[in-house]
């Protein structure tokens, strides 16, 4: 392809990609050396914003809490996935079937997956999660008003809303592994986990680092659900990032645009902080590949 057409092809999507990212990025970054209210001019208050936010308790809290749950989702994202998406290679006939009911909870819009979800632990709305503990002989969790079981509601959810997508990637990955590297391992004398662990896994590294990327970036950004999952999010200690930065910047009257600016600059650099080690991975695994 010449260099004429390569510009001409791809122009539209700079423009696009331009307009999106990155004047909107500049704009922030901007702002968030400013005093900007909605409507009005900034003044230029230097890292006044940065300090603000680095002192205020709520955004350490925020972070502790957004952090906490990205790291135990992914995880559980990681390894549930590779378990289902290994029993789910071995079905047939059966595999369009059990996909297709899998993937509604990924195809549902968010907001209105959490509120369905948080019906099964709402007492007002049956309640079912809460009945069962109680036939069981537990006592009553406050699942909406309780840090902690809050916290593995929000879990439960994301886990719930992602894990269809992890498990489909994984499955794509799986059918990639050459069948005689199995075989291979099965002549060697290795049983289903040893093959698992020294063949399949290695194999598939870079589907499982593009699983990680994929699910810390979209954790991280955690903010419509807690509406309906975390009503008192503020109050308990659960807040999200991304729900501090909203109330910040918006729910006041658009007057504090500059510190919330300024949060948005430090969550970009702790999710290319918490991303650096699977970039460098996917990078190697690329390079080793050429």
């Amino acid at each position: 392809m010449k260099a004429r057409e390569f510009w001409l092809l791809f122009s539209p999507s700079l423009l696009i990609m331009s307009a999106l990212l990155i004047l909107p990025l500049a704009r922030t970054v901007q702002w968030s050396f400013e005093n900007v209210r909605y409507g009005t001019p900034g003044t230029f208050v230097g890292l006044g914003n940065f300090a603000d936010a680095l002192t205020d308790p709520r955004f350490h809290r925020a972070v502790i809490f957004t952090v906490a749950v990205t790291v135990v989702t992914t995880a559980i994202l990681i390894v549930f996935g590779y378990l289902i998406a290994t029993a789910v290679n071995t079905l047939r006939l059966t595999r369009p079937l059990v996909l297709g009911i899998m993937l509604v909870s990924y195809v549902l819009p968010n907001l209105v997956g959490a509120v369905a979800f948080s019906w099964l632990f709402d007492d007002n709305f049956g309640g079912v999660v809460n009945r069962f503990i109680g036939l069981l002989g537990g006592t009553q969790v406050l699942w909406f008003t309780d840090q902690v079981p809050n916290a593995i509601l929000v879990i439960a959810n994301t886990v719930w809303q992602m894990l269809p997508f992890a498990m489909l990637i994984i499955l794509a990955g799986l059918q990639g592994v050459p069948v005689e590297l199995r075989e291979a391992a099965r002549i060697d004398g290795a049983n289903a986990f040893q093959t698992h662990l020294s063949v399949i896994i290695p194999t598939i590294r870079g589907v499982l680092g593009f699983v990680t990327l994929i699910s810390i970036m979209d954790v991280l950004r955690l903010f419509d659900v807690l509406i309906p999952l975390s009503p008192q999010a503020e109050t308990i200690g659960n807040e999200s990032i991304m729900l501090y930065v909203y109330s910040v910047a918006f729910a006041n009257g658009a007057n504090e645009l500059g510190l919330g600016s300024a949060i948005n600059v430090l969550t970009i650099l702790l999710i290319l902080v918490m991303l650096i080690p699977f970039i460098r991975g996917i990078f190697k695994e690329a390079k080793a590949a050429r």
